[in-house]
């Protein structure tokens, strides 16, 4: 894959004699051993000591791969599900301040308006995003623009919408990362809409923890 790696973390377990293993799917790129990794939406940032598929050590891992990989003096704490792993020196993933989608209303029963703050279901992340501008509302078959700032949105509408992440959280757009670009909307145990991302605004990380291992291979 010609693309930076990104990595969404499944689970995270402790292993005895071995440490801290972070489990999950490569989506894009490649991650090998001794690459220093970036763990977003935290900015963690240490070296992998070695990956496994199947109890198999790998000298990389593509896209596909359901891989654990070990990392060097990180606690299992540090790191949780829906985190990121990237490339430290290609794209790093980073924090979403707050990004506009293309969503489209499908199961809802009333409407949706600035303020709404549903659960997104993002590659591995499940966390309330709020709803804090409705842009505009869109043709679903064209993309042109019927509405700017709609008051709300229902059942079959589609409209592009800034949202916020309650809590820190990696998304990309589709665009560039397809499978960190697109979600499901879930309210009242159900998907009550879809959608894709446009565009994000990231947060640069502050006084994120490095490994000496990683500092020595910046």
């Amino acid at each position: 894959s010609d693309k930076p790696l990104r990595l969404p973390l499944q689970d995270v377990y402790k292993i005895g004699g071995i440490g801290t293993v972070p489990v999950g799917r490569v989506e894009t790129g490649v991650l090998k051993p001794g690459m220093v990794v970036t763990f977003g939406p935290t900015g963690l940032t240490t070296e992998v000591k070695s990956v496994e598929m199947h109890h198999e050590a790998l000298t990389e891992a593509l896209p596909g791969d359901n891989v654990g990989f070990n990392v060097k003096n990180v606690a299992v704490k540090d790191l949780k599900r829906g985190f990121v792993a990237s490339n430290s020196k290609d794209d790093p993933a980073k924090e979403a301040a707050n990004f506009t989608s293309q969503v489209i209303i499908m199961n809802h029963p009333g409407q949706i308006g600035n303020g709404y703050a549903p659960v997104l279901d993002c590659h591995t992340s499940h966390i309330a995003v709020k709803f804090a501008e409705l842009l505009t509302k869109i043709d679903r078959r064209s993309g042109k623009e019927l509405e700017k700032e709609p008051k709300f949105l229902k059942n079959g509408d589609a409209g592009m919408i800034k949202m916020i992440p309650t809590k820190p959280m990696v998304v990309e757009t589709f665009s560039e990362y397809p499978p960190l670009g697109r979600f499901a909307v879930r309210d009242m145990r159900q998907t009550v809409a879809v959608g894709v991302i446009k565009n994000v605004e990231k947060k640069e990380p502050s006084g994120a923890k490095v490994t000496k291992s990683a500092a020595k291979k910046k």
